[in-house]
């Protein structure tokens, strides 16, 4: 073991004669530990955030989708549909007509997105329907002539839980569809009105969805919005999710002129924007806390330096050179910020590893759109915060070191 190893571990050991460098070295390490903590813990909880949004958005919604600009939908679909099946990296397809509608029941009401389906193709671009009851989706199935609302019977209807709970339906209720897209009368536009049953609910723990979607078949939605054999958009599902802007693009020039395209990352770029800048500002905020520790390891260091210097004068008049007091000194500010920062490693895993296991922490949906709060620690995470904590306290190791090199032993050692 190196000299300065040796003596900067004695005296971090060493019981003293003030008993008040001790406390704050003691409280030096555990500022350490708790900034390191308080900042894996925290990160754990923002990469948490952006990976179950992230998880849910992508299982949840299309990777792109294709719409036609100038007109008001897509006509003469089918073929499109067989002819784009075999664009590149494409692994799901599926069109959809999609409107926003009232739901009500009674007097109580709440808005919607409704979507007109094909449940088969639709299950290959949106995991939404696998939220709902095997009953429930096999109820929107497509169904021969006569049977849906415009034969005279009740057509189904699958809506999120939340919005089911806010117009009070249950399964098998009749729901009052009110759509916007009305008919033209000589007392102007009368919007348009159609019973449909609920057949299920969707729960996807995504509140966005739960509280203001719901599916119908196809056929229904396009004699509700008055739109014959038209879609609104053609939905995608890419095998590669950091390539759907190429993706896009070269579906976009498959479709032909006139037709456009948007991808997840575009439809969702604020809000990963926002989560990656709250993640640079929890961490400048929490990094304050090891800072703390930071200075009160110059302090301890410093009131060490005061009450070693008869010992440090006594070294030096036996041939100890000043850079290895000086650097005796910084091995003992960088131990108590290895060992700090060890700790509070452990218990910044520990808690994130329990937080994640456990979900004893619960959300309000409506606010944060998921139920329990994520945790996802990375060992990046570990590292990139072992750097910051550990520099800052070397930092805080150069004034107290420099004033221990610069002790003078006859100064020090006169009145001896």
């Amino acid at each position: 073991m190196r000299f300065e190893l040796f003596l900067a571990a004695r005296y971090l050991k060493a019981k003293r004669r003030q008993a008040v460098v001790g406390v704050v070295t003691a409280i030096s390490i555990t500022g350490v530990a708790a900034g390191v903590a308080a900042l894996i813990i925290a990160l754990a909880i923002t990469n948490g955030m952006r990976r179950d949004l992230q998880d849910r958005l992508i299982g949840s919604t299309a990777h792109v989708q294709l719409m036609q600009v100038d007109q008001k939908g897509i006509r003469n679909w089918r073929p499109m549909i067989e002819r784009l099946r075999h664009v590149p990296h494409v692994t799901g397809i599926a069109g959809e007509l999609d409107e926003q509608v009232l739901v009500a029941r009674g007097a109580r009401d709440g808005g919607a997105l409704i979507e007109g389906v094909l449940p088969d193709e639709e299950k290959t671009v949106s995991d939404l329907l696998s939220s709902a009851s095997p009953a429930a989706v096999q109820a929107i199935e497509p169904q021969p002539a006569g049977t849906s609302a415009a034969g005279g019977v009740i057509a189904p209807i699958v809506l999120g839980r939340d919005l089911a709970e806010t117009i009070g339906a249950s399964v098998g209720d009749s729901v009052l569809v009110v759509s916007p897209q009305g008919e033209l009368t000589p007392f102007g536009m009368v919007p348009k009105y159609v019973r449909f049953r609920l057949a299920g609910v969707l729960h996807t723990g995504f509140y966005q969805y739960d509280s203001a979607w719901g599916y119908i078949r196809l056929a229904d939605a396009q004699k509700l919005f008055d739109e014959p054999d038209l879609l609104s958009v053609i939905s995608f599902k890419v095998d590669n999710l950091n390539r759907a802007p190429q993706i896009a693009q070269s579906i976009e020039q498959a479709a032909g002129k006139g037709f456009m395209t948007t991808n997840w990352t575009e439809q969702n770029r604020e809000l990963f924007r926002a989560l990656r800048e709250e993640q640079v500002v929890t961490f400048i905020v929490i990094a304050l806390i090891v800072i703390v520790a930071a200075l009160n390891i110059l302090i301890a260091l410093t009131m060490m330096v005061m009450e070693k210097t008869r010992d440090i004068a006594v070294m030096m008049s036996f041939g100890v050179a000043p850079g290895q007091v000086r650097r005796a000194f910084m091995l003992e500010g960088l131990l108590i910020g290895v060992v700090g920062t060890a700790v509070g490693l452990v218990l910044g895993y520990v808690a994130s590893w329990a937080g994640g296991h456990y979900h004893f922490i619960h959300l309000s949906p409506d606010v944060y759109s998921i139920d329990t709060l994520p945790f996802a620690a990375r060992p990046l995470d570990g590292v990139i915060v072992s750097a910051v904590s550990i520099g800052i306290s070397l930092l805080a190791t150069i004034y107290p070191s420099s004033a221990a090199a610069r002790v003078l032993p006859a100064e020090a050692l006169r009145y001896e």
